[in-house]
């Protein structure tokens, strides 16, 4: 970057027109299904199957289902523009590209590393989620990993004979990151076809959850709906509804990354607008029904676990249905971190073409990686 184009701006024009040059032609292989596929895979994973019994228990109680509400608006307008502006300028790159367009070389320069950073921190964070859910599913298999292996290194754990160690690292959360990578490297066609079979399977375990959690809700535990606050901002009450909403706007995280997939589409005039709007409006809906089932089989203070929906499971009294939510979570959370390294890997291409990035790249089936 040189210090006289920190302001410059890339015309419209030639955003447009560098999608169908040679070393930046991508193949035009995902229709509105796979788009929307990504967004629901992005969208439904943390939130259902980490924070929404995090945010329940420490901030909003059974309001939670307003947090989510709140929540969905807001990214709701957000998603509009998204819509828009992928429409309008159908390449990869997503905020970064919008940014070079209007703001100039210098903050999309600082807007393209805010995503490469959103994008690894939301990737890493939901693998951390993952790898508690997978040894969850090797306990019930009586084979869990043990504590030094399933945490951050250098963080206390307890061990199973009552003693502290310092943890070796957190391997199933690297492992899956590894793998997903390499996924990735594969191809985005590749890539969208196990996307769509995962989301698939994820709907069908969330599906499954609400209906038969259902007839298994005691309605005693959603009283009081709106607990009292506790005379902290933020800690249930009002402002607890708020303070949820904020916590669980994370779980919206991946509607964004979606519109790297603009430069991918066959019609993106029409593909990503129903992409973006409809993976939201169908997340939410999922959001708002899991989270008043979850909170009406668990008493809302009990919920602050790495995993509670299979918790919520447990209550219900059927072993069989949590070894089958164990499994629909691995994927739901396996699909989020698919999609958000997904995005990062057109970030990084997006500002390696443009030179703000070292311009070294693998090329395999003429994609960009």
């Amino acid at each position: 970057m040189e210090f006289k184009n920190v302001l410059s701006r890339k015309p419209v024009s030639e955003i447009v027109a560098s999608q169908d040059s040679p070393d930046r032609r991508l193949s035009k292989v995902l229709g509105p299904f796979s788009i929307a596929a990504m967004g629901i895979g992005a969208i439904i994973g943390a939130g259902i199957f980490v924070l929404t019994g995090t945010a329940a228990a420490l901030y909003a109680g059974p309001a939670i289902v307003l947090s989510f509400m709140l929540a969905a608006v807001a990214c709701g307008l957000v998603g509009l523009c998204y819509a828009e502006l992928s429409a309008f300028l159908p390449v990869s790159g997503s905020s970064y590209t919008y940014t070079y367009a209007t703001l100039g070389e210098l903050a999309a320069w600082v807007i393209g590393w805010d995503l490469i950073l959103e994008y690894a921190m939301g990737g890493a964070t939901v693998a951390v989620g993952w790898s508690g859910y997978f040894n969850s599913l090797l306990g019930l298999a009586g084979i869990g990993l043990e504590p030094r292996l399933v945490a951050a290194t250098g963080q206390a754990v307890t061990l199973a004979d009552g003693t502290t160690a310092a943890a070796v690292a957190n391997l199933p959360a690297a492992a899956i990151v590894v793998l997903i990578t390499v996924l990735l490297v594969l191809g985005t066609r590749e890539s969208a076809r196990l996307n769509n079979v995962m989301v698939a399977v994820k709907l069908t375990v969330v599906l499954a959850f609400v209906v038969l959690g259902a007839f298994y809700v005691r309605s005693a535990n959603w009283h009081p709906f709106i607990p009292p606050n506790t005379g902290e901002f933020g800690s249930f009450g009002p402002s607890g509804i708020l303070r949820g909403a904020s916590i669980v706007f994370f779980a919206y995280i991946g509607f964004d990354a979606v519109s790297n997939c603009a430069q991918e589409a066959r019609r993106p005039q029409r593909d990503m607008p129903i992409g973006i709007l409809g993976s939201l409006a169908a997340s939410t809906v999922l959001y708002i029904a899991v989270a008043a089932v979850l909170t009406g089989l668990v008493p809302y203070a009990e919920l602050n676990v790495p995993d509670p929906v299979a918790k919520g499971v447990r209550v219900i009294g059927h072993e069989w249905f949590s070894l089958f939510i164990e499994l629909g979570a691995l994927i739901g959370l396996t699909t989020v971190i698919l999609v958000l390294l997904y995005g990062q890997s057109r970030i990084f291409a997006a500002m390696a073409n443009d030179g703000l990035l070292p311009p070294l790249s693998i090329r395999r089936s003429g994609l960009p990686t």
